[in-house]
This record gives structure tokens, C-alpha cells and sequence, in this order.
């Protein structure tokens, strides 16, 4: 298994070390980690675990929720991703939920992050929440179709889904797929195509069933995988090698 998506720099393991943590998603069956960078005064973190560790890959952005009112530039981001285990841009998105940032300068940002994804040939990692529109209409007018990315930790509508998986984006699935009001998720779990769908934990939020109420880890992605199987009618070692094989298309940077 792949976590596609994870912040080991910002687990809470109290006594217990990083490397425990992640030896224990390795025995779960974890096989690669892909910790994700959420601002530009935190961007050493998921590099300096990365350096670490071989099976761990690292990306660099601004998410919506941490940028404030500045908008991070392209030569920022450049700046940032000339690493050698920087596998991709992001987080970046658009949150209108419960997020005082201003939506220009979210939309900003996310452009940028975008323009500089497409100039360094790195996919970018979307964040979106309660911004439907303004996500979809985005990606249309300034995503490359060559270096294209995932919107990560879906929770959207199938049609929303849809049209991102038209525009040649990939959709990841979270621990939420196993809540019990996740009836929409569930379907867009199985209808996304086999080449087009990523598993992650988003670690340390957002524990499957049966941990909620902890903290979340990347050995509880077996049950992510589990969950989507079923939903899918495969064996969770086919949606394994499947999942796999999508992580090293979507991104090539990261060591096999």
C-alpha cells in the first residue's frame, strides 16, 4: 500500500518516536509514505523526513487554510521543490468552509500553484472543500494537461468527480470512505476509474472506523483499502497493486 497522502511531520505520537510510527505502518503493509507540505514557514518538516527516509516522498505548497493574505509566487514554490524528493506541489486549493481567508487570494495562490506545477512538469495536490465551482473552473483554465495531479481526501458529489476525472485529474479516498454517513463517498469510490484512484490517510486527521476518535496514523490504511475493495467487489491486494501503480504514474519522482 501507498499512503498518497499524509503529514508525518505533524503526527502526535507522544513518547513514541517517528521511525516506530512509520516501522509500524510498515508492517501494516505500508510500502511508500508521500508527506505533504501545507506553508512555506513549515516546508523543512516533510523535507526533512523525507531526507530521512527512503520510502518517504515529499511535496511543498500552501494550503488555504495557512497562507493568510499572501499569495506564495511561483518562484517561491520553484524555490521550495528544488529538492530531489519533492514529488509534487501542494497542498493548494480552495476552502470556503468555515475559512476567513479571502477566496481571491485562495484563488490566487492556487493559480500559482498551478502555473508552477506546470513550469517544473510536477503534479499538484488539491485541497477543496464547499468550492465546487471556483475548483472545477480553475483546473479547466489553468491546469496542464501533461502535468495534471489529485484532488486529494474527496468528498465532493460523483458529478463533481466527474469532471475532474474528464479534465485527466486523479481522485484520492480518506479514511472517510468508512463513516457511516458516507453513503455519496462510497459511490464515488466505486465508480472512479481503476487508473485513476489514489488511497491515503491524511494522517493525523480523519481515522477510518474502527480507530475514530484517535489520532490518525498510516497503519490504519489497510482499512481505507479494505473499505474500497468492497465497495469495488475486488480483492484488497488487486486494489493494492492497482492504487500502487496509479502513485508512481501520477508521481514518477518518487522511488519505487
Amino acid at each position: 500500500m501507498i499512503d498518497s497522502h499524509c503529514h508525518l511531520d505533524r503526527l502526535e505520537l507522544g513518547e513514541r518516536s517517528l521511525d516506530v510510527a512509520l516501522d509500524e505502518a510498515r508492517a501494516a503493509g505500508v510500502q511508500h509514505f508521500l508527506c505533504i507540505g501545507v506553508s512555506l514557514e513549515s516546508a523543512k518538516g516533510p523535507l526533512d523526513v523525507a531526507e530521512a527516509h527512503d520510502d518517504v516522498s515529499a511535496s511543498v505548497g500552501v494550503h488555504p487554510l495557512y497562507h493568510g493574505d499572501a499569495v506564495p509566487t511561483e518562484a517561491e514554490l520553484a524555490t521550495l521543490a528544488d529538492h530531489p524528493k519533492v514529488v509534487a506541489l501542494g497542498e493548494t486549493g480552495l476552502d470556503y468552509f468555515k475559512n476567513n481567508n479571502d477566496p481571491d487570494v485562495q484563488r490566487a495562490a492556487f493559480v500559482n500553484h498551478l502555473k508552477a506545477g506546470s513550469a517544473l512538469g510536477l503534479p499538484t495536490i488539491v485541497h477543496t472543500r464547499a468550492a465546487v465551482d471556483d475548483t472545477l473552473r480553475i483546473l479547466r483554465e489553468h491546469s496542464d494537461t501533461r502535468h495534471v495531479g489529485v484532488l486529494h481526501c474527496f468528498t465532493e458529489s460523483w458529478e463533481m468527480a466527474e469532471a475532474a476525472l474528464d479534465l485527466g485529474w486523479y481522485i484520492s479516498i480518506s479514511g472517510i470512505v468508512t463513516f457511516g454517513n458516507a453513503n455519496a463517498l462510497r459511490d464515488v469510490a466505486r465508480r472512479v476509474p481503476a487508473d485513476r484512484l489514489l488511497i491515503e490517510t491524511d494522517s493525523p486527521w480523519l481515522a477510518p472506523k474502527p480507530h475514530r476518535g484517535v489520532k490518525n496514523e498510516p497503519k490504519y490504511l489497510p482499512w481505507v483499502l479494505e473499505c474500497v475493495a468492497e465497495q469495488r467487489g475486488i480483492r484488497p491486494d488487486a486494489l493494492d497493486e492497482q492504487t500502487s501503480d496509479n502513485f508512481y504514474r501520477l508521481f514518477p519522482r518518487a522511488q519505487r
